[in-house]
């Protein structure tokens, strides 16, 4: 008769520092922005912010390329309207981020999340008619981690905290379930949304969107990374 005992890993669990880091550059760029003259804040974010329009053709990528341009799409991550704004963002980027950088290593995170918001940016300066219309905020990343998250865990849970008359209960609610929801309220809101032409839903759905093809797509690679940590 054999016996198979499972050994644990000597490797000790490896830290988080994405998400951290990531927490640490939105709030000192948001810091360093607040400090500015009004004048300079209004023209750091044009000089750093993504427009809309000048994409169409190939033309206007090859330029956009060549003068620098296109790297707009990466800084306009860092950069942010006001406090709600930037907290907001924070919040989802601890509650998603974290969970799906133990699963998938800070470096793939990191793609993620820079890659995720470009291209939710993107999105939302060829969705945007009008042109040269400012595109900032780390909304698309954040909706990115959010795609990548029901990607990898899509039986999982979140807590919820509900008013019952006049206590407040914690339930557990399916995470695809909230997740859905919330998904399809960016659809709605792409057309109909509170703050219409002043949000850019649209960079939220392409962000979600290229979330969850990036975490399936990297899931073999998750798995033998997920192996390798416990010693298999």
């Amino acid at each position: 008769m054999s016996v198979f005992v499972s050994l644990p890993s000597r490797q000790k669990a490896p830290r988080r520092w994405a998400v951290p880091l990531l927490f640490v550059l939105l709030w000192a760029c948001f810091l360093a922005l607040t400090v500015l003259p009004d004048p300079q804040q209004q023209r750091l974010m044009l000089d750093w912010g993504a427009l809309s329009g000048g994409l169409a053709a190939p033309s206007e990528w090859m330029a956009s390329l060549r003068d620098g341009r296109i790297l707009r799409l990466f800084t306009a991550l860092f950069l942010h309207a006001d406090w709600a704004h930037l907290l907001g963002n924070l919040v989802f980027l601890l509650i998603f981020g974290l969970s799906a950088e133990r699963a998938m290593g800070p470096w793939r995170l990191l793609a993620l999340f820079l890659l995720g918001g470009a291209v939710a940016n993107l999105a939302a300066a060829v969705a945007i008619g009008t042109p040269d219309r400012l595109i900032i905020g780390a909304s698309g990343a954040v909706s990115a981690l959010i795609g990548a998250y029901l990607a990898l865990f899509p039986g999982a849970k979140l807590g919820v905290v509900v008013p019952l008359g006049l206590f407040l209960q914690f339930v557990k609610v399916p995470a695809a379930l909230l997740i859905g929801v919330w998904a399809l309220l960016q659809l709605v809101f792409t057309f109909i949304g509170p703050a219409f032409g002043a949000v850019a839903w649209s960079a939220h759905l392409a962000g979600f969107a290229f979330g969850g093809v990036f975490a399936l797509i990297a899931k073999a690679g998750i798995a033998r990374r997920m192996r390798r940590k416990r010693g298999y």
